[in-house]
Order: C-alpha cells, then sequence, then structure tokens
C-alpha cells in the first residue's frame, strides 16, 4: 500500500524493530488509545445501569479488571499493526498537534479542578453517600461535559503528531460514541438526580460542541 501512495504513506510506517527503543510518539499513540477504550468498556454501563452499579458500590472500580484489561491486553499485543499505517503529514500538522493535545491536556486539568478527583471518577454515581452538585462555572458554563470534549481534542492532537490512521479514526469514534451513547445516558443520570435544576441547565448550555457567540 505503501508503495502506491507514496505521498500518503510515511516509509517510517513500519513497525519498531524488537531491539531499538520506540519513539515517545508511538508510545503516546498506544497509551492514547489504551485510554480511549476505558469510555466505552467502563462508563457505558455505570451510566447504562446506575441502579445496579449504586448497588455494588465501591466495587464497581473492580469491572475494569474484567472488561478493560482483556482489551487493554489485545490492543498491546497488536500495537505494531494499529501504528504501521500513517498520514505523512507537514511538520506543521504535527507542531499543531502538540498545540492540540496541550490545549485538550489543561481542559481536562480545569475540568478535574473543578470537579475534584472523586467527581471525574463518578463517585456520586456508584454511592449514594457521595455529595455532588451541579458544576456551571468555567468550561460547564460553555459544554455541559467539557471532560469527554478535553479527551477528543487531545485525540485529534495525537493524530495529528504520529499521523496514526487508527488515531484518526479513534477520534471520529469518541465524537460518534460520547454524543450518541455516553452523554445521553449521563444526562439520563443527572437529570435523575438532579431534577429540574439539571433540566434548566442542559436547555440553556449545549453537551460537546460549544455554540457560536451570538453577535
Amino acid at each position: 500500500m505503501q508503495g502506491y501512495w507514496p505521498w500518503l504513506f510515511r516509509a517510517g510506517g513500519q513497525p519498531a524493530a524488537p531491539n531499538r527503543g520506540r519513539p515517545l510518539t508511538d508510545i503516546l499513540a498506544i497509551v492514547t488509545i489504551l485510554f480511549w477504550a476505558l469510555v466505552p468498556l467502563f462508563w457505558i454501563p455505570v451510566h447504562g445501569f446506575s441502579g445496579f452499579f449504586k448497588k455494588l458500590g465501591i466495587f464497581t472500580y473492580v469491572t475494569p479488571a474484567i472488561t478493560w484489561l482483556p482489551v487493554a491486553a489485545l490492543i498491546y499485543m497488536n500495537r505494531d499493526f494499529l501504528l504501521i499505517y500513517r498520514i505523512d503529514l507537514p511538520d506543521f500538522a504535527r507542531w499543531t498537534g502538540w498545540i492540540v493535545f496541550t490545549m485538550g491536556m489543561l481542559l481536562q486539568i480545569w475540568t478535574i479542578r473543578l470537579l475534584r478527583v472523586w467527581g471525574i471518577m463518578g463517585l456520586p454515581e456508584v454511592i449514594n453517600m457521595a455529595q455532588s452538585r451541579i458544576i456551571t462555572a468555567g468550561p460547564f458554563s460553555v459544554v455541559r461535559h467539557p471532560t469527554y470534549l478535553s479527551h477528543t481534542i487531545m485525540y485529534a492532537g495525537v493524530f495529528l503528531i504520529t499521523g496514526a490512521i487508527s488515531l484518526g479514526v479513534i477520534t471520529l469514534l469518541d465524537i460518534v460514541i460520547v454524543n450518541t451513547v455516553v452523554i445521553p445516558l449521563e444526562d439520563k443520570e443527572l437529570v435523575e438526580r438532579f431534577g429540574n435544576e439539571y433540566t434548566k441547565y442542559k436547555k440553556q448550555v449545549p453537551a460537546f460542541f460549544p455554540r457560536r457567540p451570538a453577535r
């Protein structure tokens, strides 16, 4: 395939030799793919079956060992295949990727500071005793789910940095899955938890894509 489209695929897209160190950008790509798998495998069940996981309580966090670890092992074993096909992006795109990735990371840090670690972990969703409130400040005044947006921004950044087609596919999949499955399930759970307060907030603030500022 590389022979037919030399303008599209980089020659360096071959798997790293066993006796050589893997580039840091490849490590970043692999870690990103591993992290992404947590969203569908952990958060979809937790949001979709919140009643069941409230009964499990803190033991909910054992479920990734059952669902995510086998998938993570499969991803790691096939890491060379996942990274072999790349788009030969110009240096400008790669530097832009680092800027995009940093922006996503800063947005993630901002949301963690507002939600605190227990909020990011979804503790109020699995433990009745965990207190929570609706956060509407900072990025939450622009979109309801800035955490998911920060993930997508970081995935897009890693795609630009590495040119790995698998990261481009994951970025698009993330947008689709988060907006069609994860956010609707989470919104349903938040409406049940906060009632009219969240319903009003939901009407005022978009879920994932920021609105164009009014002129």
